[in-house]
């Protein structure tokens, strides 16, 4: 198999030194922990990233993919202007992954835009430090229903598999935003349920037990990782692959989670 790394990434802003500044320290553990995942990313010696970001463009009836022969990152939405990285596209895997779907009648849009959305700069700002020059190809889920994104993540799965590249899946995505009163979107009592049942299922590598979730229940929990997570773990049905959560906090009233998948 050609997967060497699946890993669970949160993105909040403020953990870049030009928008966080002395903010970014409240979530320290989060930022050892993506360290930590940094080197797990190096020593996996990745030819090939796929990203999934929830905060892309997110279509009603389609997942995409961004196809660009270069990409950068882009925080200006944070008062960044300065923190650029610059990453090369692979035009032919994106192919394959867009004619398999079209053989699955799996729906999927085509994009094309060089500026990275913030779901997919902030994490490879901290994963890709000593990786120069890796190609990545930027994923969007979509508003359809759980099962047709477990197969969008079977697309995946066997595109990798059929690839002699070694391939890096990033699962971008926060948690609850509903933790407690200060939390951006208010408390929720589903706010904590729901982070803890991830972590549980997460753990378990249990497939089913997410499709299963209600989806009223996600919705009352303001999370936008789920469906990334759903992907990612779709991708890892039946793979020999191991949990290691690396750590979870809530600073900022969030749910940031940081974990991989040893193979």
């Amino acid at each position: 198999m050609s997967l060497v790394f699946a890993g669970i990434v949160p993105h909040p802003p403020l953990l870049i030194p030009n928008v966080g500044r002395q903010a970014g320290l409240k979530a320290k553990k989060t930022k050892q922990a993506l360290e930590k995942l940094e080197e797990d990313l190096y020593v996996s010696k990745p030819e090939l990233i796929l990203i999934i970001s929830p905060h892309g463009d997110v279509f009603p009836d389609s997942f995409n993919i961004n196809i660009a022969h270069e990409y950068q990152t882009d925080l200006k939405d944070f008062g960044d202007l300065t923190t650029n990285k610059k990453y090369k596209g692979d035009m032919g895997f994106a192919g394959r992954i867009q004619s398999e779907c079209e053989q699955k009648k799996i729906p999927l849009n085509i994009v094309h835009e060089k500026k990275l959305d913030y779901g997919a700069s902030i994490p490879l700002y901290f994963l890709t430090k000593h990786l120069f020059d890796i190609p990545i190809i930027p994923i969007g889920y979509s508003e359809l229903d759980f099962k047709i994104h477990q197969k969008f993540g079977n697309v995946l799965k066997k595109e990798i598999n059929k690839t002699n590249k070694r391939i890096a899946v990033i699962a971008s995505g926060d948690l609850s935003h509903a933790l407690t009163s200060e939390s951006p979107a208010g408390f929720a009592p589903e706010g904590q349920e729901f982070d803890d049942k991830i972590q549980e299922l997460l753990k378990e590598k249990s497939l089913s037990g997410m499709l299963q979730l209600e989806p009223e229940f996600i919705k009352k929990s303001s999370e936008c990782g789920f469906k990334s997570l759903l992907i990612l773990l779709s991708i890892l049905q039946n793979v020999n692959a191991v949990y290691k959560q690396y750590s979870y906090e809530a600073p900022f009233g969030v749910g940031y989670l940081v974990a991989n998948f040893d193979f």
